[in-house]
């Protein structure tokens, strides 16, 4: 149990860090070069791209420290494994945006960022916890296979 508290908190720090990178990245995208205002669906990209870019910190932290022990030597798979998750995780917070700024026409830096930021970072990282530790951080090292012992085979006359 302990193991898992700190694996939790180390997962947080992680994710804290990762939600620096996303929401500065967001909100100084947001107001220059992909403002509400410049065009349709800007909003939305400076999203998506302060969100991968936050993926990519979190990858770092994630595999080297908040997962360090149920690392597998399989980086390349745990890599695509953690950006597969990451971006199908990334819908969650996308589709609160779309609903707040959308549907609900609250279209401010405030209800952008409470949407996005707030509430769907949060339903998101339950969703990325449970899938990073069950499907992309497996604790599975690459199984050594029993050498087998050949033996020359003698043909009797």
């Amino acid at each position: 149990m302990r193991g898992l508290l700190r694996q939790i908190a180390a997962f947080g720090v992680v994710g804290v860090v990762g939600l620096v990178v996303d929401v500065g990245l967001f909100n100084f995208l947001r107001s220059s070069v992909l403002g509400p205002d410049s065009f349709t669906g800007a909003v939305f990209i400076a999203k998506v791209i302060s969100s991968m870019v936050a993926i990519a910190v979190n990858w770092a932290g994630n595999r080297y420290w908040s997962f360090a022990a149920e690392r597998t030597a399989a980086p390349g798979r745990e890599m695509l494994g953690f950006f597969a998750v990451s971006v199908s995780a990334m819908a969650v917070p996308l589709g609160c945006l779309f609903v707040s700024h959308v549907i609900l026409g609250l279209t401010s830096a405030l209800a952008d960022n409470v949407a996005s930021n707030v509430i769907g970072l949060v339903l998101g990282a339950v969703v990325r916890f449970v899938l990073y530790r069950r499907w992309v951080f497996t604790g599975l090292r690459k199984r050594h296979l029993p050498v087998v012992q050949r033996r020359p085979i003698v043909v009797e006359s």
